[in-house]
């Protein structure tokens, strides 16, 4: 018999997602039959599966040790690190730790970086949270499969700045609530094409394109188009380029590029929504090659009540990287401090 003792991390989760994480390698079938059948108890009593776990509780598996480490397999061995090439290793000397608690950690991602890998041979930021977590944090390898860490917001990956993840359950929960619920305000800042000259809320109807992997907007609703919303102000301008800051109320992908370039201002450095010819120049004379666009600060609301703490009322920011100043002068916008 093996009993395993929740601690906070794993706490807030369902049993029977619990022991699919800790026994990966067995059916979810199996599972709840075993717990019909009472070879899988919780504080040594019968369990449904569907009870939630609190720190503290214990659960029995009354298994062969050689039956369970098979229903185990590989996770408890130790970890296989993959070999980094150049690039993703200077990416990752990018990385900037802005906000940490047990529960959450908020990085500045560097552009060029995935949120999450897109193939089995890339690197992102959510692989970097997990050795963060194994060697910051000595988290084992069997704790970091029981509640895995994750990054909760993610970022195209040539859009530079905050990106929250969750360490724990209760950080998971609290982040995905306030996604969910579009708690979050999250603001950008970036450098478009031409002059502009007035704050605007801009509004429309936002469709997605799979094939090509591009959106869309139109302006009557239509089935499939998501209505979204994205306000800005102007902290700068000069006759070729202006610099905004941008507020997403809803927040669909790609929405702010996308969204931009509608209105004739498309983000420089953005070859799927703007101006070639004006991105090969800023290529050509910055060395830039991906669009300036940075999410500069996220905040969370004051007074409601998450599974996580320290995270109410609490204002994130994430500083301007070197590329987007050096792009904001050759412009002749002048950097904005706060």
């Amino acid at each position: 018999m093996r009993e395993i003792t929740i601690t906070k991390r794993e706490a807030g989760q369902r049993l029977d997602r619990f022991l699919g994480k800790y026994m990966p390698e067995a059916s979810t079938g199996f599972l709840h039959k075993m717990l019909r059948k009472k070879n899988i108890k919780l504080n040594r009593g019968k369990a449904e599966g569907k009870e939630k776990l609190v720190e503290g509780d214990q659960v029995q598996i009354f298994f062969a040790e050689e039956t369970l480490e098979k229903f185990c397999g590989k996770k408890e061995t130790e970890k296989v690190r993959r070999t980094l090439n150049e690039e993703q290793l200077r990416l990752r000397s990018q990385v900037r730790t802005l906000f940490e608690t047990e529960d959450v950690i908020a990085f500045s991602k560097p552009s060029g970086m995935l949120s999450q890998r897109a193939d089995k041979k890339d690197d992102s930021l959510n692989d970097y949270l997990l050795d963060y977590c194994a060697e910051r944090r000595k988290m084992t390898q069997e704790v970091l499969s029981l509640c895995r860490p994750s990054v909760a917001n993610r970022l195209d990956r040539n859009t530079s700045g905050i990106v929250l993840c969750g360490v724990t359950m209760p950080g998971l929960q609290a982040l995905s609530l306030l996604l969910r619920e579009r708690l979050l305000e999250k603001y950008y800042l970036c450098i478009v094409k031409g002059c502009v000259k007035e704050n605007r809320k801009i509004r429309g109807y936002l469709k997605k394109d799979e094939r090509n992997n591009t959106v869309k907007l139109i302006q009557s609703p239509e089935q499939g188009a998501a209505p979204v919303e994205t306000w800005y102000e102007v902290l700068g301008t000069a006759p070729e380029a202006s610099l905004l800051r941008v507020r997403l109320i809803t927040g669909k992908s790609h929405q702010i590029r996308a969204h931009l370039a509608s209105v004739g201002h498309p983000i420089l450095g953005d070859y799927k929504y703007g101006d070639r010819s004006v991105n090969d120049r800023l290529k050509r004379e910055c060395h830039v090659n991906y669009q300036m666009l940075h999410s500069c600060e996220i905040r969370i609301p004051e007074g409601r009540k998450l599974p996580a703490e320290g995270l109410s009322g609490l204002c994130i920011k994430a500083p301007l990287p070197e590329p987007f100043v050096r792009v904001m002068r050759r412009w002749g916008l002048e950097e904005v401090r706060e």
